[in-house]
């Protein structure tokens, strides 16, 4: 094991330090991803900021010494946290992970490294301060902590595990101390999706010419996630053969491009717009949203007026998934509009019609049987 805060017995990919004319020593950094790309550090490795300075470096960020903070002594869980996120973060950034994978990620390492130990001889430590070659049972013991809340402890370890995984592929640790660890967890199936009923009442109370009925009617049409529709608008507009049609990348990692025809329904609704903004849905003052928790309150507003509760964008985004599948979409149809990479994602939505259909056959081989 290391020795927590030796600097010199602590190996920073992409670092290197070249002599210069003067005889000084030069500090630089390649930017993980890009070789080429170098950053010159203000200080080496003995510097107590080098960490902070070599992480930024390393995600292709410059940073004024000035504002640099002194992190988490190297070799310790929270060095790890630090270091991990640093690198989602330039991963966001050469567009190879989600803005929301970052996003959702960030709250768990930080209570991760905020959580006290009760488990052996590190009983009442910050876990920041812990080897970062925690052995599995403190981690079990953390796993146990979080066991009120399965789904989020699930997504927790999601993040540990792939969190030692960089960390093993990059020298920092021998071995994932997370691999073997189990979290007990039922997908209770995510988002519920939104009934006929739920439809009607929503347009209902809000009519054809409204925002809310625009959102409905663009979430329904094009089964977009909520990271896209705050960014659908005009540029996303396309003509093929004559028709009008939307393209856009989800968001999402790992999203193929979606391409669908604008059907009628969704023209009516776009014609009837009383004002014209960059994205298709604006907010009260005429704008664009800026975040997609910005429009989930506005459609939690709108479905509370609606009396529909417990429902959420991602619910539009299924109902539209079934009601494909009951209309003889094949999974491969419903990947081109959800923009799945995977048949099995899609599968979800037509396996059940396809056995109501199995079954319907199955059955009517009985009808002539003698009883």
């Amino acid at each position: 094991m290391q020795a927590l805060g030796d600097m010199s017995k602590i190996e920073f990919p992409g670092y290197f330090s070249e002599r210069m004319a003067s005889g000084n020593l030069r500090h630089r950094v390649r930017v993980e991803g890009h070789k080429r790309v170098k950053i010159t550090l203000p200080f080496g490795p003995d510097d107590p900021r080098f960490q902070s300075a070599y992480i930024a470096a390393r995600a292709g960020l410059k940073t004024d010494s000035t504002e640099l903070k002194i992190i988490p002594n190297a070799g310790t869980v929270g060095w790890l946290v630090t270091a991990y996120l640093a690198h989602l973060r330039s991963q966001v950034q050469n567009g190879q992970a989600s803005a929301l994978t970052l996003k959702q990620r960030k709250p768990m390492g930080d209570k991760l490294i905020d959580h006290t130990s009760t488990s052996g001889t590190s009983t009442g430590r910050i876990y920041r301060d812990l080897p970062l070659m925690i052995p599995p049972h403190e981690l079990i013991a953390y796993r146990d902590s979080l066991m009120a809340t399965p789904g989020a402890a699930h997504n927790t370890f999601k993040f540990i595990k792939a969190m030692y995984a960089w960390a093993v592929e990059r020298g920092h640790c021998p071995l994932n101390p997370a691999a073997g660890i189990k979290v007990a967890y039922k997908n209770q199936g995510g988002a519920i999706p939104w009934t006929i009923a739920d439809l009607e009442a929503f347009k209902e109370r809000h009519p054809f010419g409204t925002t809310a009925h625009l959102f409905l009617t663009l979430f329904m049409f094009t089964a977009c996630r909520i990271s896209d529709g705050i960014i659908l608008g005009r540029e996303n507009e396309k003509t093929i053969n004559g028709t009008p049609w939307l393209s856009w990348q989800p968001d999402k990692a790992g999203s193929k491009i979606v391409e669908i025809p604008v059907l009628p329904p969704l023209q009516r609704a776009l014609a009837a717009r009383k004002v014209i903004g960059t994205t298709f849905i604006l907010t009260d003052q005429g704008k664009p949203y800026t975040t997609d928790q910005g429009m989930g309150r506005k459609l939690k507003q709108w479905c509370s007026e609606a009396g529909i509760e417990g429902k959420t964008s991602h619910g539009i985004r299924k109902a539209a998934g079934h009601l494909l599948a009951l209309h003889g979409a094949t999974q491969y149809e419903i990947m081109a509009v959800h923009g799945h990479a995977n048949a099995s994602t899609s599968q979800v939505y037509t396996k059940d019609v396809e056995r109501l259909a199995l079954a319907e056959k199955a059955v009517a081989r009985l009808s002539g049987m003698k009883w």
